[in-house]
This record gives C-alpha cells, sequence and structure tokens, in this order.
C-alpha cells in the first residue's frame, strides 16, 4: 500500500483505528471518528482543486484538517503559529491561496480570500470528499531573516523515512509526542509517524506548563517522542522528568552534543537515544543510535540507500528523495546544485572516522577577523557537569571589533556557592580544547535562556 493510500483515512477503514487517538490537553479524538465524519463540517469538497492555508489556533484541528484536506486540494500550505500577520499576504500571494480553513475567520476577513471554512472537532454524520489527486504540501522555513521561504514537498517524499518503520503485527503500537509544532517540518514528522506508520498520537500545547505537559504525557502512556536538544536541556532542568518513561527518545533540528545526549541516557536508562539529521529543505537525512555526537563518515557517499550524501568545503550536502521538490512562489535561487544536491548550510568537520557538526555557516560570529561557531564553544561549555545548557555569542570591543562572551545554566544542584570555581573550571576547559580567540573573555550564570518557536536557542547578538 503506497504512503497515500495508508494516509487516505477516508478511503481505508479498520477496526484499529478506534484505538488510535490524537490528543491535545482539552480534546481526545479517535482515528475512527475522523474516518466517519469531517471537521469541516463537510465542505472539503469545495476544496477540490484548491491552495489552500491551514491556519489554526492550535495543533489539533490542522492536524485533523491535513488529514482531510489531503488528497482533495491541489496543495495545502501548513501556518505555524509564530508567522507575522505582516507576512501573510506576502506568503498567500506566493502560494496562490484562494482557500483558507481556519477557526479564526475575523483573521482573514480583509484579505480578499473568497473561502473561509471553519475547522471544529469532527462532526460523526458529515459526508468527507474521496481522495481524487496528489496533494502538494507546502511549509515555511524558519524565516528569521524575513519573509520565510515556502518549501514544496510530496507526501511520498515526506513519508519515504517511515513506510519501513510500521509496528511488526501484535506489537503494541507506540503512542508518540513531540515537542516541535506539527505545522512545522520536525512536528510534522512525527505527526505521520504516528498516523501513517502507526500508533496514537499527544500534542503539545504553547500555553502548557512543562510540569503539566509532562505529566500528560505520562497518563498518555507516550513511548516515543522527540525535540531539539534545547527542547531536552529544559526538560531535564524541570526536575519533571522523574515519572516519565519513554522507550524512543530523538534529538534533532540543533546539533545533539555528547553532553545531552549523556544527560538523557541518565535520566532515561531504559529508553532509545538517538539523533537525527532533518531540515525542511533537505528532508530526513540519517538517525544515529550509537549514542555518540556527530556521524559515522561512513555515512557519505553515494548509492548507500535513500539518501546520498557528501561534503563540499566543510558543508554537508543531501541528495534524496524525500528532499522538498522546489521552493515555490518569490524568485529565489535554484533548491539544488545542477546534481540534485542541497546545500545545507551544516558545517562539519572530519575527526578520525567521525563527522561532528560545528555549526550553521550563516551563524558564525566575527572575533577580532576571525570566524567562530558559537555552538563549538557551547558544546565545551555544556560538557561541565554542572552545566545544563549555554549560549555564545559576539560582544562589540573597541579594540578587536569583537569578544566572545557566554551564557550559562547551571544543573540545578550546583552549589550556588561554587559559581566562581565552576566558571574557572569552564574557562579552564576552553582553553585547553579551543583557540585562544574562541576563549570566552566572560562568562556569566543566568537563570534560562530564550528558545525560539522552532525549539531553537534563539541567538542575538550584544
Amino acid at each position: 500500500m503506497s504512503p497515500r493510500e495508508v494516509f487516505a483515512l477516508r478511503d481505508h477503514l479498520g477496526t484499529a483505528l478506534t484505538e488510535r487517538t490524537i490528543s491535545d490537553p482539552r480534546h481526545l479524538v479517535t482515528l475512527a471518528e475522523l474516518s466517519r465524519g469531517s471537521c469541516l463540517g463537510g465542505r472539503s469538497g469545495n476544496l477540490d482543486g484548491r491552495s489552500v492555508l491551514v491556519a489554526t489556533s492550535g495543533q489539533l484541528l490542522a492536524g485533523l484538517a491535513l488529514i482531510e484536506i489531503d488528497g482533495v486540494a491541489r496543495r495545502m500550505l501548513l501556518c505555524p503559529p509564530d508567522l507575522k500577520d505582516e507576512h501573510l499576504g506576502s506568503i498567500i500571494t506566493e502560494a496562490g491561496i484562494d482557500a483558507v480553513v481556519t477557526d479564526e475567520p475575523d483573521r482573514f476577513a480583509s484579505l480578499g480570500i473568497d473561502l473561509v471554512i471553519p475547522a471544529s472537532l469532527p462532526q460523526p454524520a458529515a459526508r468527507v470528499a474521496q481522495t481524487v489527486r496528489a496533494t502538494e504540501w507546502l511549509m515555511l522555513t524558519s524565516g528569521t531573516s524575513g519573509v520565510p521561504k515556502i518549501v514544496g514537498h510530496t507526501l511520498e517524499g515526506l513519508c519515504g523515512a517511515i513506510i519501513g518503520d510500521r509496528p511488526v503485527s501484535g506489537e503494541a503500537l507506540p503512542v508518540w509526542a513531540t515537542f516541535y509544532d506539527i505545522r512545522r517540518y520536525g512536528g510534522l514528522q512525527i505527526f505521520l509517524r504516528a498516523i501513517v506508520g502507526g500508533g496514537s498520537m499527544v500534542l503539545s500545547d504553547p500555553g502548557e506548563p512543562l510540569a503539566d505537559h509532562v505529566a500528560r504525557l505520562t497518563a498518555r502512556g507516550v513511548t516515543h517522542i522527540s525535540g531539539t536538544p534545547s527542547h531536552w536541556r529544559k526538560l531535564l532542568m524541570s526536575g519533571s522528568a522523574e515519572q516519565f518513561a519513554p522507550r524512543y527518545v530523538r534529538l534533532s533540528g540543533e546539533i545533539a552534543d555528547q553532553a545531552v545526549l549523556d544527560g538523557l541516557k541518565q535520566a532515561f536508562p531504559n529508553a532509545s537515544i538517538g539523533h537525527a539529521y532533518a531540515s525542511t529543505e533537505a528532508g530526513v537525512g540519517f538517525a544515529v543510535n550509537d549514542g555518540l555526537e556527530g556521524f559515522p563518515a561512513t555515512l557519505l557517499g553515494e548509492g548507500r540507500g535513500a539518501v546520498d550524501m557528501k561534503v563540499v568545503d566543510g558543508s554537508l550536502r543531501i541528495r534524496s528523495k524525500r528532499a522538498a521538490h522546489a521552493y515555490v512562489g518569490r524568485a529565489v535561487a535554484a533548491l539544488t546544485d545542477p546534481e540534485g544536491y542541497i546545500d545545507t548550510g551544516d558545517m562539519v568537520e572530519l575527526r578520525g572516522d567521525r563527522y561532528y557538526f560545528v555549526g550553521r555557516r550563516n551563524g558564525i560570529i566575527n572575533v577580532g577577523g576571525l570566524k567562530v561557531h558559537p555552538e563549538e564553544i557551547e558544546a565545551v561549555i555544556n560538557g561541565h557537569p554542572e552545566v545544563r545548557m549555554s549560549r555564545a555569542k559576539s560582544r562589540r570591543s573597541p579594540i578587536t571589533g569583537g569578544i566572545v562572551v557566554a551564557e550559562v545554566v547551571l544543573t540545578g544542584d550546583s552549589d550556588p556557592a561554587r559559581a566562581d570555581v565552576v566558571r574557572n573550571e569552564i574557562l579552564a576547559d576552553c582553553r585547553a580544547r579551543l583557540a585562544a580567540h574562541k576563549v570566552p573573555a566572560m562568562i556569566r550564570f543566568v537563570p534560562a535562556l530564550d528558545v525560539t518557536p522552532a525549539g531553537k536557542l534563539a541567538r542575538t547578538d550584544a
């Protein structure tokens, strides 16, 4: 059965659907309820051949809507909750949006879209449109430097790393969760793993306190969960993980350094701990399950599986059927090079028989004319046993033009009286392992560090 046939729940009913659910803090919907009903009031047929923006206030309605719209609409664009209203008009124009599915119709009243369909919990008696076409799935990049780019995927590509990963017959279905939002690539991958690969899905809620969220994950019996390293560091800092016992823990979206991998292994000794490489453009690249940071050099090359990889000028490049097929809308640079490789912009360094991520090409800071990857400094700082997370950044200097400073969050059991000792130990580690210009000129201890809506460490220069 193809990914499209598996995903078209409306056309493939089964008793197992009554056992599989999608839930958030307020509602629980079985897949059987969704397959018999409609979250669009039976109006999904009105979206036949349309280009649809899915813009709901919460993840649950978004997930229900995309299941119903797939195979009906020509394309659908998932709108993340942090998309700025000032960018909404240009995004709608670039994607050719002519219909909106939303529970906030007033937000779109002035945008000149003639079809706005309200989304709600499914109504069992409603008729649902049949699958008639391959819908193009559109997602937005983070847009940290302006209007986000629109990236086009197919469902087959999105499911490329999922179909062969279904539970075997007789095996208990997993209960999936993620700290990501499912309207971004990382969260959507987990949502598809639950819906297509098999299992139930417990969605996060932005306004929910972390302790309440983890308690709900425990109560729902979550077995498989993913998030960025920053997500996981926040959980480890919170002290909320004591009763939580997933058996599958995955990290992606940021560099997974050895400190966070070791911290998770200590917190969840019976779980499989691993990290994966994926991006909105490149799709799912690979997974590393040996407990070590970086990845084996043997993963590079062509014809080694579904993904071809190489390193050019220190940047990881990926060619894959799982990758996006194009940018949509405005005139931007080509998605791939002439050989079909996507330049990820993630810089790696070969040490022995393993590649290590050192940072983003566009995230380099300048220190006296020398280039520094902040992630490289953070990996050293995070290796201290009393450090939970850190952020390195540049600060302007009248002499060198810039110096490195670091903000550090200590573990909950770190003794405040040892602050000066810990600071000196961190600096000693940095001097031993880093070039002189990368050693922080100042270390400041802070209670917390900001994380972006995409779950990544927020980076700002001083």
